[in-house]
């Protein structure tokens, strides 16, 4: 996959998500981490869409977060903060995120990565991205 210089790439989970920039060219991938998110707010805030009655507290704060990375990602877009966007994340978690993104988001898409590595080093989230 080629990754432009300067693309914003976004590893997340259910609990948070580390944001990344591609500060190489484009023959070169190298992530310079840009910020670490996590939950914020949870009793102001609450998942979008509708959740299951049965639903864990685990559950419900693993969707809020979906919703903010997504109103995030969205700000982003709108604000022209990055042209290109990689997001690579467990597959629950880009289920519930992808629902919530703006066309502007999806169009600055470049590809979803279903993995989990949140807490995988620098060199793994690199040779993810460069399969």
């Amino acid at each position: 996959m080629k990754i432009p210089a300067g693309t914003l790439v976004v590893i997340a989970d259910g609990g948070g998500a580390r944001v990344f920039r591609n500060v190489g060219d484009d023959r070169t991938l190298t992530l310079k981490q840009e910020a670490l998110l996590e939950l914020m707010n949870m009793n102001d805030d609450g998942p979008g869409g509708s959740m299951p009655a049965e639903s864990s507290g685990m559950q419900i704060d693993e969707a809020t977060f979906a919703k903010q990375l997504a109103h995030g990602l969205n700000d982003g877009a709108l604000k022209d903060r990055y042209a290109h966007l990689v997001l690579m994340a467990d597959p629950q978690t880009l289920g519930r995120i992808r629902p919530m993104l703006h066309k502007e988001t999806t169009q600055r898409l470049l590809s979803e990565v279903p993995k989990t590595l949140t807490n995988a080093p620098l060199e793994d989230i690199e040779r993810a991205l460069k399969q």
